[in-house]
């Protein structure tokens, strides 16, 4: 082993935003202390009740992927198990989420970007 994860990091055009768009959907406490990083305006951070720390960098000229396009693909996604798949597609759109592929209906998961336009998937959990 060389190290250990410490966040997962995410570009984004105004990092507070994204972060609480995170929070709401994840829980979690945003901007909490940490000696690692200072926090500003272009960094902020949500440490969530799994352990798991996204932190949200602003950029300047983002650029957000463009799913599936490859020109611009999606760099990552998160993975997010739901118990009720239909329930959460409500509650994530009403937060500013964009449904990106929903499916057929036959399987159990679809795709969304979030505010900043980063793909996330749902899955029924």
């Amino acid at each position: 082993m060389i190290g250990n994860l410490q966040c997962v990091v995410l570009d984004c055009p105004d990092a507070p935003a994204l972060a609480r768009f995170y929070r709401s959907l994840l829980g979690g406490e945003l901007n909490r202390p940490d000696p690692r990083w200072s926090l500003d305006d272009d960094w902020a951070t949500l440490h969530t009740g799994s352990g798991l720390v996204l932190a949200f960098q602003g950029v300047r000229e983002y650029r957000p992927p463009r799913w599936p396009d490859p020109a611009r693909p999606q760099q990552f996604h998160l993975d997010i198990d739901v118990a009720d798949l239909d329930r959460a597609r409500r509650q994530v759109l009403q937060l500013g989420a964009t449904l990106l592929d929903a499916g057929d209906g036959t399987r159990g998961w679809h795709v969304y970007a979030d505010p900043a336009g980063h793909p996330f998937c749902l899955l029924r959990g």
